[in-house]
Order: C-alpha cells, then structure tokens, then sequence
C-alpha cells in the first residue's frame, strides 16, 4: 500500500520570527490525516512571553493582545505538542513537518529554555523518527524546477489544496496531502519505507546544505556556513539566567 496511504501525522508551528532556537511558538496543529482525509486535530495558542513583531503578525494574523488574553502559558503548550508529537513516534507513526529542520529545532529550543524534557529524552534517548519533510523531498526528487519552493508555491506545483497558508492547522494538514502527493508523483519515494525515507532525506538535507554552502562561497560569501543537519538541531547551551 506505501506509506503514504497510511496515517499521517501533519505537524506545523507560526511563531514571532524566522530563527529556529530564537523565536517562539504562537500557534501550534497536529493533524492526524489518512488518504488526504483529516480524521482528528490538536491546536494550541500560545502567550508566548515575548512581544509578537509586527512582521509576523502580518504573517500568522495573531495579535500580541490576542496571545496574552487567550493564550497558554508557552511551557505548557511545548510541553503538550512535544507530548503529543513523541506519542505518535513511539507508535511508529510518521509525523510530516514542511521544512521540518525549523519546525522541529524551534520546538525543541523551547522544550530546553523551559527547562522541560528534550524530544530525544521523551523517546528515551532515540532521535524522533520517521519525520518526512516535503520542502527535502521535493527539493532532492526535483532538484531542477524553477520556481520558489515554499509551502504555497510546492502545493500549486502538486495539485494541493492550501486555504489559509500561515495557520497552523491549514499548513499542517496541506503539509500532509503535500508528501501523498510527491509520494504518487514519484513511484521510488513511495516505495520507501518510513524508516528508510527519514535517512534518505539525512542525506539529501546535508547534500542539498554542501551545495548551496558551495554556491554561497562562489558568489563571494567566503565565510558562508550552511547548517546541514536534519531534521532537528539541538539548541546551544544558554546560561541559567537566560532561561524562562
């Protein structure tokens, strides 16, 4: 049958900004989704303790005054997706994060500034796995199409519906419909196992990061450093007194 007519886990964050161990989560979606069919959701708001900028407010329309009047406490809602998210890796379920690198690093930068058990600690020392990432996928199995490769942009490419992009839920099950989709446009992606995907796209992530280092340094970035790690980069040690 492949795994892509199993079930799904669709996984998304909107956050206050774009750096993966600096930002945090505003909203959170885990989306369980079979056949393209979402069967059951969790959602989360958070107060994220920090001011919302306005650019991404723009982005996910979630105001500081809403976050602070209906919002978690932003340890609880780490706390809750971490939980839900480590549930599903346990049972062997694959959980599908667009661009997942920044999904996943994000979330586990909040799990440590608030002194809360990390991702590999919750799978009892195992890396969280299977994770399959469209954004890597694509990007290896189509490495030459032209064109912007965000979440809007990879959907139209594949025939998938995207209707509200930047809200959690939206994006998290889209993100799902999206690795079905590349998976029946490309029979070899089907043909791998969950297990086997996840480290395929290890190495098409670090492949993908030494070229466009490469790319980088050619144009004159000399000192340009691509972080090829995937899917989750472990946050630097803060000091004590930078944590929540």
């Amino acid at each position: 049958m492949g795994w892509h007519r199993e079930l799904l886990i669709g996984f998304d964050l909107e956050t206050t900004g774009t750096d993966p161990r600096e930002a945090r989560i505003v909203t959170g979606a885990v989306i369980e989704v079979r056949d393209s069919e979402p069967l059951g959701r969790r959602e989360w708001l958070a107060d994220p303790g920090v001011e919302i900028p306005a650019d991404a407010v723009a982005v996910h329309g979630i105001s500081n005054e809403r976050a602070a009047s209906e919002g978690r406490p932003a340890d609880q809602v780490a706390d809750a997706i971490a939980g839900v998210l480590t549930d599903h890796w346990k049972a062997g379920v694959p959980v599908v994060a667009y661009n997942a690198a920044f999904d996943l690093t994000l979330l586990s930068a909040e799990l440590r500034r608030h002194g809360l058990p990390s991702l590999r600690e919750r799978l009892g020392g195992l890396d969280p796995a299977p994770v399959i990432d469209p954004y890597t996928i694509d990007r290896s199995v189509d490495r030459y199409r032209r064109g912007k490769r965000n979440l809007e942009a990879v959907c139209r490419e594949y025939g998938v519906p995207l209707d509200a992009a930047h809200d959690a839920t939206a994006d998290a099950l889209a993100a799902a419909r999206l690795a079905r989709a590349i998976a029946g446009r490309h029979p070899k992606v089907a043909a791998l196992g969950p297990a086997d995907l996840h480290r395929r796209q290890i190495e098409w992530y670090a492949e993908w990061a030494a070229d466009f280092q490469s790319f980088l340094r050619r144009k004159g970035d000399a000192t340009a450093v691509v972080d090829g790690t995937w899917p989750l980069r472990e946050p630097a040690e803060e000091p004590a007194d930078q944590r929540v």
